[in-house]
């Protein structure tokens, strides 16, 4: 039954629940942090490659973007940009979260990014709401949830502080008794939500708290009383895609911008044995392509959406059903272009022209790796053959591909390295990435220990035939020596970073160029660690070039092309 919606004592409908999409900490903060590891520490080599030296300062890509646009005096192009923050784009878990509660009479309000709306979390604070909800999407430690929980308890000691997602997933599943225990007390939230998918499980939370009811019938929470940590009965939730569709036009803000995330599938088809993914989400499940149209329709009523960006690990499976998706986009002539994340194995030439014509310009591939023994390892079921064809009719039709690969995987050695390498210089994605093997518990391989010799976890192992040191260095390499195709960073610049600067009106060529002399920078910056008497100079001067073409974007068309 859906509850009418609650009076506040000015007469507005009651803000019951406000969810908190993402707080991305000041990269000054984390840097600092990783930085307690050690210079020489994987995990700090690993988070530089994802920043560039400005002034003396590590600095995340965006920033130097930002830093590059005001430097550029130029005041026209600092309006119509304004400040670029990587996060800037709807926080879908958030989104879908506030959807599912509207649509059952819960009045719910979204906060997209905590660190620049912390003045209207205080006004929605200020109504009194039954609870605060904080999604985990992006997180893995939970350094991210101090500031915003202690934020909370200053403007609202009363809120009810509900946090789920795949940070609480993950402590569940790695830990137990008494070290859980202590994980979720460190948070410091008053309700953790345990399952994998948890929108239930939050309706359920917040009608209780309203009632005035205990949670201990509320399946799949834990809750803390009187300092005590409460676990209640678990009851895995399936909650239908088809009756939960996004209708964007009744999200509240009044603008959204002109890039937009959504998906059309929960979980993945594979089971690659580096990732868990599938075990915390269960079995595929996929929209129907009605539910599907339905969503992308109410998008079209919100002015200005330029860029949609599927988020489906694997958008094109099944492969019939993906094809009848480009025709539905085709048939109804949408005016967005899209990105999605795509398998190359499962595919055809017949797919990849309906991409085009139904407006794809670019796309995620999770390779992974160029060499066949270490694809197999991975149990990726895809062949080099696969991905070669995949790669040239991408090309063939003008489609941005950016390739993912890790390097270090058990059994990795240097051949195989180097013939990720080779994959790369031959196949020519527009942008690349590799990054070192994380060792994380949960995963199919690291279930595999003794077989491959694994010790240690995170950025800290050895396996038969490489430690994490070794890895990182291959890392570097591949920077430093890749010709043919130009590095996208990890932090704060991932895939999604493509179409939101798209969407601000930053041409495709201008963005290649820019990402062109920060992979140069880049470089400099790697050389010059192994070479402390020089390099300075160099990188000085790189940076001016990098300045000196940002200043030249005014003489572009910007568009989105």
């Amino acid at each position: 039954m859906i509850h009418s919606q609650h009076k506040a004592p000015n007469g507005h409908a009651k803000v019951e629940c406000v969810v908190i999409g993402y707080n991305e900490e000041p990269f000054s903060k984390y840097e600092r942090l990783i930085r307690n590891y050690g210079r020489d520490s994987v995990a700090y080599r690993d988070l530089s490659l994802s920043s560039l030296d400005v002034n003396s300062t590590p600095t995340k890509y965006i920033d130097v973007l930002n830093y590059a646009i005001t430097a550029s005096g130029n005041a026209r192009l600092q309006e119509k940009l304004g400040e670029l923050q990587s996060g800037d784009i709807p926080n879908l878990a958030a989104i879908y979260l506030t959807n599912f509660l509207l649509k059952r009479g819960i009045n719910t309000q979204y906060i997209n990014l905590f660190q620049s709306e912390k003045d209207l979390l205080a006004s929605y604070l200020a109504d009194t709401p039954y609870c605060v909800a904080i999604t985990t999407t992006f997180y893995v430690l939970n350094s991210p949830l101090y500031e915003m929980i202690e934020f909370i308890r200053r403007h609202n000691p009363a809120v009810k502080i509900v946090v789920g997602g795949p940070l609480i997933s993950n402590h569940c599943r790695n830990y137990s008794g008494e070290v859980l225990a202590t994980a979720l007390k460190d948070i410091k939230a008053d309700v953790y939500v345990v399952d994998p998918q948890g929108e239930q499980a939050l309706l359920n939370i917040i009608t209780h708290v309203r009632d005035g009811k205990d949670l201990s019938t509320v399946p799949n929470v834990m809750y803390v009383v009187n300092g005590t940590l409460k676990e209640t009965t678990l009851v895995p939730e399936s909650n239908s895609l088809d009756s939960n569709d996004i209708d964007w036009r009744v999200i509240s803000r009044t603008d959204l911008g002109p890039t937009l995330q959504t998906r059309t599938a929960r979980s993945c088809a594979f089971n690659c044995s580096f990732c868990n993914y599938p075990t915390r989400a269960g079995r595929l499940t996929l929209a129907s392509v009605e539910t599907v149209e339905r969503e992308l329709n109410t998008m079209m009523e919100i002015e200005g959406v330029k860029n949609v960006v599927f988020i489906d690990d694997t958008f094109n499976v099944p492969l019939k059903r993906f094809k009848e998706l480009c025709r539905s986009i085709i048939k109804h002539q949408y005016s967005f272009n899209w990105y999605s994340y795509f398998r190359c194995s499962n595919s055809d030439a017949e797919a990849i022209e309906l991409m085009k014509l139904s407006g794809c310009k670019g796309v995620f591939l999770g390779i992974e790796s160029g060499s066949p023994e270490i694809l197999e390892k991975m149990n990726k079921i895809a062949r080099i053959d696969d991905y070669l064809r995949g790669m040239e009719l991408l090309h063939k039709y003008g489609i941005m591909t950016f390739a993912s690969f890790i390097t270090g995987f058990p059994g990795e050695t240097e051949r195989t390295v180097l013939e990720t390498k080779s994959f790369i210089q031959e196949t020519a994605p527009t942008y690349y990435r590799s990054q070192v093997w994380y060792c994380e518990q949960g995963t199919p391989i690291y279930e595999q220990r003794d077989k491959y010799g694994i010790k240690g976890s995170g950025f800290v192992w050895q396996h038969s035939t490489m430690t994490s040191s070794q890895a990182i260095a291959h890392v570097e390499d591949l920077v430093c020596s890749i010709s043919k195709s130009t590095w996208l960073p990890q932090w704060s610049f991932d895939f999604w970073i493509i179409p939101y600067l798209l969407g601000k009106g930053i041409s495709e060529a201008q963005l290649l160029s820019f990402l062109r002399l920060a992979h140069q920078l880049l470089v400099l910056k790697i050389e010059q660690r192994y070479r402390n008497d020089a390099g300075q100079d160099s990188q000085t001067e790189m940076l001016q070039r990098l300045l000196n073409e940002v200043a030249s974007w005014p003489a572009l068309e910007a568009t989105n092309s």
